[in-house]
């Protein structure tokens, strides 16, 4: 592969290189990549920030984030009211950011839902970034805009899930890993496990997951000896097990009585919720590993595994749309390389986004069950591969069908990004990303004066074979892809003639390339053909913004597939978001009544499972003790602990369900308390839900 000498600069260039610096991009960067980095993070925000107000907010992580603006122990804890009684059943990391949120802006759902899509927005950036410096600035580009439509990013985004904190960290652990194998510096490892750390804080043992692959490549790749290189990365990772764990640890280290009890577990043991409840007993028989409560068809889903996972009907179209095009770029990209020094940095890029899609799938298809937005993890990896395969073979095409004498007469159209040749090495505060100078070890660049493989100036280069058809293929492959993937429901069947007539445009325009063609027509055909490629996952992404189309709050889904789709066409109707500070009538009754009926108890009542608490404690932050936690199978508060709050008087009412299964609890309310007709609190009928009333404990005793 031949490059491009280095123009030289012109007062234009200089001016241009100061705009570049201003916004962080190298001053090499081309003319038009920051307007059109600009224009996708701008399609990236509206498609995130779309419909705010009415978001899908999570129905428990909702209650939680409110209730965890009630006081330290709340938000720390993850406490699913405000007095911190029981935990919600996940590390509550990834909901501080919106708890914060919320607690500045107040208890509104675009509050609790904005830094979901600022954190949509800053994923696309900085993997922009990230491949740049592995790429060229093409790469880069295709990369984020594939991320941006990727139809589970866009209805993810607008959802309160820890998903897409954890995709954010993960890809910032990419680009420090990429750092610190280009400076062979321990500052950049050692930040490397401080963001799988953080990310751990959000989904727990799903972000290890990368660590093996990124200790794959820094032991093949990165300078040093095999000792040295081991060492560090042992370094890093004891920092990310450090930084993982600290939470639990400290929850560990505090005294019961002075934390929530953490649901999902049987023994109140932070490792039980990290290890057992949330990790063994996703792949096991066994529901109640490692002090595991059993879970319920609410708390575990099934189905979405097995070898086809990524493919079925429900996933393929949510993630699915470049996965050839990723695996055929990962393939190519790792064997044109063979032979190649082993810190060749173009095929460590392959190997680090192949190996993160590699892992993730396999581990996704052994687990009991995944719902469709787990998949959103492997985007990034998707759109990295998608971006730097077709960079990768586009350097193929224009190495086989353009001379070098012409390639260096096009300092502002080349086929792949140069910039200028051996730039001074300037000390910069360090970042995520790295500068893309050929003569850096990450750069898949190579320099302009070393033609490929020997080929003379101005002759065709053929030593490729028949490499240069890989392009044109790409293309064709991911189209008829698309369609695959959308005969199924052929949702937005009126875009497949459009993305077959614009593949038709771009394959027929690459291949007939002659001699006199015109650079400008190939262009032309090159973005025909990258345009046919996105026109389909494009249109399931943007129906997501219609709410019949972006699943349930609880499994935001793109498109018409879920259950929440086929319910909604059953009912006639499209799914009812619920909110914060937006309590039905029938909610506002019953806490119209319990507040005029309490008399300086503690909680406000008592509910059977998470499932009746929620919408309370999502319309107002009161101290609401949550039996069972959220499956209503954790052992608190015992029948003991229960009898000890009303006798104490710190506790009257009880809510009970019959949507969730008997409990001791449950039992004990029933036969010690009573029942209040649902007239008293404004319901004609009780439905699923009976409100009791246990002051005659207090009387009998």
């Amino acid at each position: 592969m031949t490059a491009i000498s280095a123009a030289r600069p012109t007062g234009a260039h200089r001016g241009r290189r100061a705009a570049n610096r201003r916004s962080g991009l190298p001053e090499d960067a081309p003319r038009w990549e920051r307007p059109a980095l600009a224009a996708v993070l701008a399609v990236a925000t509206v498609l995130y920030s779309w419909g705010m107000g009415n978001a899908a907010l999570h129905p428990f992580y909702g209650a939680a984030i409110r209730s965890m603006t009630g006081g330290w122990r709340a938000f720390f804890f993850g406490g699913l009211d405000t007095s911190g009684s029981i935990s919600i059943d996940k590390l509550p990391g990834a909901f501080w950011p919106d708890a914060v949120s919320v607690w500045i802006f107040g208890p509104h759902t675009w509050a609790a839902a904005l830094p979901q899509v600022v954190e949509g927005v800053l994923t696309v950036w900085l993997l922009h970034r990230i491949v740049r410096a592995w790429a060229g600035p093409f790469a880069a580009l295709i990369a984020a805009l594939t991320l941006t439509l990727t139809p589970v990013a866009v209805v993810l985004n607008r959802a309160t899930i820890p998903d897409t904190a954890l995709t954010l960290l993960l890809v910032a652990a990419a680009g420090a890993l990429q750092k610190a194998v280009r400076t062979e510096r321990l500052l950049p490892l050692i930040t490397c496990g401080i963001w799988i750390g953080l990310a751990f804080q959000a989904k727990m043992l799903q972000a290890w997951l990368v660590l093996p692959v990124f200790a794959a490549v820094y032991q093949v790749v990165a300078p040093g000896t095999p000792l040295k290189r081991a060492l560090r990365f042992l370094l890093g990772g004891t920092v990310a097990l450090a930084v993982s764990c600290f939470w639990v640890l400290i929850a560990w280290a505090t005294p019961v009585a002075d934390r929530p009890y953490l649901d999902g577990t049987t023994d109140n043991n932070p490792f039980a919720l990290v290890f057992g409840y949330n990790g063994l007993s996703r792949f096991s028989s066994d529901s109640t590993a490692f002090g595991a409560v059993a879970g319920t068809a609410n708390s575990r889903t099934t189905g979405n595994t097995g070898w086809n996972m990524l493919i079925n009907d429900t996933v393929g179209p949510q993630v699915a749309w470049f996965l050839p095009l990723a695996v055929l770029a990962a393939v190519l990209g790792v064997v044109w390389r063979t032979g190649r020094p082993r810190t060749d940095m173009q095929r460590a890029g392959f190997l680090l986004w192949g190996g993160w899609l590699a892992v993730h799938a396999l581990v996704f298809s052994a687990s009991n069950g995944n719902h469709a937005y787990y998949m959103a993890v492997i985007a990034p990896a998707l759109a990295a591969l998608t971006g730097g395969g077709l960079a990768l073979f586009r350097s193929e095409y224009e190495s086989a069908y353009r001379p070098e004498t012409e390639r260096e007469a096009e300092p502002e159209t080349e086929p792949e990004y140069i910039p200028e040749a051996e730039p001074e090495h300037e000390s910069e505060r360090w970042s995520p990303y790295m500068s893309a100078h050929e003569a850096e070890p990450w750069s898949a660049h190579v320099p302009a004066h070393e033609p490929k493989d020997g080929a003379k100036d101005g002759a065709k280069d053929t030593s490729g074979g028949r490499r240069h058809m890989a392009l044109p293929a790409a293309i064709v492959l991911t189209v008829v892809w698309a369609l695959v993937l959308d005969w199924p429901t052929r949702f937005v069947s009126w875009l497949l003639p459009i993305a077959v007539m614009l593949a038709l445009c771009g394959v027929v325009g690459l291949w007939s390339r002659g001699p006199r063609t015109s650079p400008k027509k190939v262009q032309g055909a090159l973005a025909a053909g990258i345009a046919a490629t996105l026109v389909v996952p494009a249109g399931w992404a943007v129906s997501s913004l219609d709410p019949l189309y972006a699943g349930a709050s609880t499994a935001p889904i793109a498109g018409p597939v879920g259950n929440a789709y086929y319910n909604s066409l059953r009912e006639h109707h499209t799914p009812r978001r619920i909110g914060l500070d937006r309590p039905s009538a029938r909610d506002t009754a019953l806490l119209d009544y319990l507040t005029t009926h309490r008399h300086g108890e503690k909680y406000l009542l008592a509910t059977q499972t998470a499932y009746g608490a929620e919408p309370l404690l999502r319309a107002k932050s009161e101290p609401i003790l949550v039996m069972g936690g959220f499956t209503g199978n954790t052992p608190f508060p015992t029948t003991q602990q229960l009898s000890s709050l009303v006798t104490t008087r710190q506790l009257r009412y009880a809510l009970l369900t019959t949507q969730r299964p008997t409990t001791a609890t449950t039992t004990w309310v029933k036969s010690h308390c009573t029942r209040i007709p649902p007239s008293a609190y404004g319901r004609h009928t009780g439905g699923s839900f009976t409100l009791y009333d246990c002051n005659r404990v207090l009387h009998s005793r």
